[in-house]
């Protein structure tokens, strides 16, 4: 599994000749990291005298956090088997009528899984927004720093995910399968870039850095 690998194997993995693990995988692990980060910065401010009338708020978000993260970490390598299911149907035997219905077929419910599964992973990543707000405004004034660059990397790993979701929406043809999904996309990159425009913004950030 590709979660097991080293950072070093993992990256040697991505730079390799093989299509995954590719943008898919790397979203969802951009998006893990925003996730822990998110933590960090929770739990650099429980325990601290200054910030104990929101150590129960940090506590929460500290719990809730570590599921995004977990969840995600599985992402990267469903993302992976995802797209092994579309590579393996375009290698079906296509010869009769019969094998090029069934080729198509098995091609279609790949393509949908493989959209639908960084639609999740864009999803995911976005619930996390309200939170790094939160630890932004409130957490400890010294990992400021590090919430910041979650929210970075979290509007990093919508955008990324959604790209693949598009991308393989260009080749299903359900048409209400790619409205409904072409929707939530477009709905997921608004309230990314919407986020991440209110969370960085200089005043909000005033007297924080």
């Amino acid at each position: 599994m590709l979660v097991d690998l080293t950072i070093k194997g993992f990256l040697a993995e991505t730079a390799g000749s093989a299509p995954v693990p590719g943008g898919g995988s790397i979203s969802a692990l951009n998006g893990a990291i925003a996730a822990a980060l998110t933590e960090m910065v929770a739990n650099l401010t429980i325990g601290k005298k200054k910030y104990a009338d929101v150590e129960g708020q940090m506590r929460t978000i500290a719990t809730e956090a570590a599921i995004i993260r977990e969840r995600l970490i599985r992402d990267i390598d469903r993302d992976s088997e995802a797209y092994d299911r579309v590579f393996a149907a375009f290698k079906l035997p296509k010869e009769t009528e019969e094998e090029r219905m069934a080729r198509t077929c098995a091609m279609q419910e790949g393509l949908k899984e493989a959209a639908l599964v960084p639609m999740e992973v864009a999803e995911t990543v976005a619930s996390l927004f309200p939170t790094l707000e939160t630890v932004v405004r409130k957490g400890n004034a010294r990992a400021v720093t590090d919430g910041m660059v979650g929210t970075m990397l979290a509007r990093t790993a919508v955008l990324g995910a959604l790209f693949n979701v598009r991308v393989n929406l260009e080749s299903i043809r359900d048409s209400d399968f790619t409205a409904a999904l072409s929707a939530r996309a477009d709905a997921a990159q608004e309230l990314a870039l919407s986020w991440e425009k209110r969370i960085l913004s200089p005043i909000a950030l005033a007297g924080k850095l």
